[in-house]
């Protein structure tokens, strides 16, 4: 499912500045993630930093989604 205007919580990271930051995902490329936070606009790298989408209990891990969005509509993951 597209990220676009969903609502992110990063709920991990190898940053531990980025851990509970929120917003609405603006843009998605291949290995990154813009998300408009009440600060303004930020751009995360996929690889470090697990998140959730939508309040949602499942932490996605921003590794194992760093392909092009349009890609990712007909692959399967496993779930953890």
């Amino acid at each position: 499912m597209p990220f676009l205007s969903r609502e992110i919580s990063i709920v991990d990271s190898a940053d531990p500045t980025l851990i509970g930051v929120k917003g609405k995902v603006l843009e998605e490329t291949r290995r990154t993630i813009i998300v408009q936070t009440q600060s303004g606009e930020k751009t995360f790298a996929k690889d470090v930093i697990q998140f959730t989408l939508d309040l949602e209990k499942n932490v996605i891990d921003g590794a194992t989604v760093t392909q092009r969005p349009e890609d990712r509509i007909n692959r399967k993951y496993r779930r953890n």
